[in-house]
Formats: C-alpha cells, sequence, structure tokens
C-alpha cells in the first residue's frame, strides 16, 4: 500500500512542479512559435503516457498486492489482444511525436528564395561571421587556404570573396522582420550555434555544412551559446547577436573589415598610423576581441586595460610581472602555464615579428596597471 501511495504522490509532484516551475523557455523572439508548439505536443503525450502508466503502476501494486492465503499467479506467456492494443496506443503516441517534429524541420531547413544569407563559424572557443559583400555573393572556401589570418579558408583568387564581410568576433547584428539564413560550419569538433529567444540552434559537424533559417521579430540583444560540449572552454564559448532596424543593422555591417583588407591588416589600420594602431587591427584579424576587452569589461581572457605592468597570478600560486617578454611568450605558448580566474582556452598565435610587435605595443597602449 505504501508503495502505490508513493508512486500516486510522484503523478501529483510532477504535475504540479510542471506548472510551477520557474523554469520556463525564454520570450519568443522569431517566426519559430511552430518550435514551442512542437515542445507543447511532446510534453503532453510524454506526459500522458507517464501518468497513465504510473497509475496502472499503482493500482496493480494495490490490486495484486500479496495477502495471506492468496494464489500464485497463472503463468501467461503472451495475449495477443493485449499485445495488438499496446502496439496501435504505442505507435499512435510515436506519430503524434514524429510527424509535428519532421513538418517544422522540413520548413526549418527550407529557406525563403529572397533570405539573407551569413555563415557562422564555429571554433574552440569563439564564435566568428561572414557575410556576402557588394556583390551579393559569398565568395568560395577552400581547406588547404585556411591559415589564422584566414579563419574561413576564402580562396584568395575568387573575386567574390574579396568583398565578403568578415566579423572576427563574437557580436553579430541582424535586420529586424527579415528573414535569414544561416550557414554554420566548424573548424575542430562539434559545436551547436543557439540562441534560445530565437529557438534556432543547429549541429554544426566538422567537414560539412549545415544550414537553417529564422526571421528576428523583436529588437533586443540576445545571448548566443555554444550547445555542444566542445572542450573544458565550452562555457565560455558564448557571444551576442543584436537585432536592429535595416538601416542601423546596415550601417554597422560598413564599418565591419572586408576579406581583402583583414589579409592586410597593418594596411587596413592605414599608411601613416602607428604601431599600436596597426596592432588594433590585427587584434580584430586575428581575432582576439572576442575574447580579451579594452575596456575593463571581463570577458574569457583577461582585459587588456591596464593589463601591462600588472603582477599576475598563476593557479599553482607563483607570480610574474606582464612586460613584454611575457606577452610575447604568453601569446607563441599560451599553454605554459595557467593564469588564476581563467581557462585555458587560448590557442597559439602565429605571428610575424612585425606583427608581434604591433600587437605588443596595441596591448601597452591602455595603460600600465594602476599601482597595486
Amino acid at each position: 500500500m505504501g508503495v502505490a501511495i508513493a508512486l500516486l504522490l510522484i503523478v501529483v509532484a510532477s504535475v504540479v512542479f510542471h506548472w510551477l516551475t520557474p523554469w520556463w523557455q525564454t520570450p519568443l523572439a522569431s517566426n519559430w512559435n511552430q518550435m514551442d508548439q512542437t515542445l507543447s505536443i511532446t510534453m503532453a503525450v510524454t506526459g500522458a503516457f507517464f501518468i497513465v502508466i504510473m497509475l496502472f503502476v499503482a493500482y496493480t501494486v494495490w490490486r495484486f498486492k500479496h495477502r495471506p492465503g492468496s494464489q500464485r499467479a497463472a503463468y501467461q506467456p503472451d495475449n495477443r489482444k493485449l499485445e495488438h492494443w499496446l502496439v496501435g496506443i504505442t505507435s499512435v503516441g510515436i506519430v503524434a511525436l514524429l510527424a509535428p517534429g519532421l513538418k517544422v524541420y522540413a520548413d526549418y531547413v527550407r529557406p525563403p528564395a529572397a533570405a539573407m544569407q551569413f555563415e557562422v563559424l564555429g571554433q574552440q572557443w569563439q564564435w566568428r561571421y561572414r557575410f556576402a559583400g557588394d556583390d551579393g555573393k559569398l565568395g568560395g572556401s577552400d581547406a588547404r587556404f585556411f591559415s589564422a589570418a584566414n579563419p574561413f579558408a576564402l580562396d584568395p583568387a575568387d573575386a567574390a570573396g574579396q568583398d565578403d564581410v568578415i566579423v572576427n568576433g563574437n557580436e553579430l547584428h541582424l535586420p529586424l522582420d527579415l528573414p535569414v539564413k544561416v550557414l554554420a560550419r566548424s573548424h575542430d569538433v562539434l559545436h551547436d550555434y543557439f540562441v534560445p529567444e530565437f529557438r534556432a540552434r543547429m549541429n554544426i559537424v566538422p567537414g560539412q555544412m549545415s544550414w537553417f533559417w529564422f526571421t528576428p521579430t523583436k529588437a533586443g540583444r540576445y545571448e548566443a551559446m555554444c550547445a555542444q560540449l566542445c572542450g573544458v572552454g565550452h562555457p565560455a564559448m558564448h557571444g551576442l547577436v543584436v537585432v536592429e532596424d535595416e538601416a542601423a543593422f546596415k550601417a554597422w555591417l560598413k564599418r565591419q573589415t572586408t576579406f581583402g583588407a583583414s589579409q592586410k591588416p597593418a594596411a587596413a589600420a592605414g599608411a601613416g598610423a602607428s604601431l599600436a594602431d596597426k596592432g588594433a587591427a590585427l587584434a580584430q584579424a586575428k581575432g582576439c576581441t572576442a575574447c580579451h576587452t579594452v575596456d575593463g569589461a571581463p570577458g574569457v581572457g583577461p582585459t587588456w586595460k591596464g593589463l601591462y605592468g600588472k603582477t599576475e597570478t598563476f593557479v599553482d600560486g607563483s607570480t610574474a610581472k606582464v612586460d613584454e617578454a611575457f606577452i610575447r611568450a604568453f601569446i607563441k605558448d599560451p599553454k605554459a602555464r595557467a593564469i588564476k580566474g581563467f581557462a585555458q582556452v587560448m590557442p597559439p598565435i602565429p605571428l610575424a615579428d612585425d606583427e608581434m610587435d604591433a600587437l605588443v605595443a596595441y596591448i601597452k597602449s591602455h595603460g600600465a596597471a594602476s599601482p597595486q
């Protein structure tokens, strides 16, 4: 009797928790209300099966509990009628679960012809983005062209790719109420680009291109994250998606660097630019700004504001002053020593001597640390 009561209490507690739980989904900010409807159908079907099965088990435990003098249960190897009912009911439940999901997924990977395209590239542990330039076409790519300066592996000989807009940072802007097709690929391991408010996500498998589409329907700032465990830096692999009107989006897009310019970061800073200015362009081109801020805000890695001259503490308790030698050595081999408070997720950055000089000058330009 006690087991039957416990099972009934579990059913009641589960239903009450479902309705009173604070962990509801974030407010919808895209056209994919069908995703929510599909989830509701899934919850309804699985919830109904859960309640019916638990009530049946509770009844069985109570009805057929052992009693003094009761007879042994009759052995019945099969019951065709019962099996037919179970197969039929289970089949209906499975169809109710799968059919809506398959319909929604078919629409999810079939974008409108007029949808704007952009590409998202996942790499441990940051996001990069690419938009078509003025010609409206994305340039071709091939793995043999991959380098630190060309993470999208774009073909330098393809004229269509020279004006492609490269965003080497975790902040993405999108136009409001315009459909966008997302092309997604990975450099290293399995990733998953996910913005909860958009209900839009897709596994990104190395060696293949994935795609999906959505229409942002509400202006705002939303967090993008990786929804697949991709290594020790996985929790830090997040970004920002800003949805704004089309004019503001186009203005933001114009401020970004094109592929042609990103191949010459020093030139992009201007012929008469200082070494620090060239370092700023280089930091953008190499993706350093995805993890390191220059305004003191927290990031994946230490902020560069006040970093030069600071005494840094390592996880083993030792300390070292951040001077030029420290910065150069850390960029070349960031995993040699772990800085306290930060995950060891930075990859080695191959730089020519003049590039290293420019980047160090840029870091130094943000001022020495205040006296400690």
